[in-house]
């Protein structure tokens, strides 16, 4: 086979032309990777506040039983919670740890009764509020056998959630 000037002279041509685009190429640049966005992640959601007071922590503290003047007491925490019988009058005095001015609202919560009450600022004691009820007043019953806990709402003070404890039920026994 003899080598043909006019074919060989094309083939060098394509060669020449390959090997220089294929120079163009590396010489040039290639354009940078566009990074693809990293996935958002959430931030986590905020805890929602609790809709049940049954499902909410109980409040820290042990309820003490003592008999005080006379009277049969039940105090829960540092005093922020007592209940008190007066046995003259036949009544349970509820005192909520909490400065008012005034009257203001408190609210008992059980499993089988939610009841409004009046709180009122107490005398001889400045930093409580509380209410009276009769002895015989079933909301009493409702917080002793409330299923282990009640709660004790008061307008600006944040909600007491405490243990139905025997100590309730003798308050309100020593006062029946």
């Amino acid at each position: 086979m003899k080598a043909n000037p006019l074919r060989i002279a094309v083939l060098l041509a394509g060669v020449v032309a390959l090997v220089s685009g294929c120079s163009q190429r590396s010489v040039t640049p290639a354009p940078a990777p566009t990074q693809s966005p990293r996935p958002v992640t959430p931030a986590p959601p905020l805890p929602q506040p609790i809709a049940d007071w049954r499902d909410a922590e109980l409040t820290p503290g042990d309820w003490r039983w003592s008999r005080e003047a006379g009277q049969s007491v039940a105090r829960f925490g540092s005093n922020l919670l007592v209940m008190r019988c007066d046995r003259a009058a036949a009544a349970v005095r509820i005192e909520r740890a909490g400065t008012a001015s005034s009257q203001v609202a408190m609210s008992i919560v059980t499993q089988s009764i939610t009841r409004p009450l009046s709180a009122s600022p107490l005398g001889e004691r400045a930093d409580a509020v509380a209410a009276v009820l009769p002895a015989r007043d079933p909301l009493l019953d409702a917080m002793a056998f409330s299923r282990g806990r009640f709660a004790v709402e008061v307008s600006g003070l944040t909600t007491l959630v405490v243990p139905s404890w025997p100590e309730i039920a003798r308050v309100i026994e020593d006062c029946r």
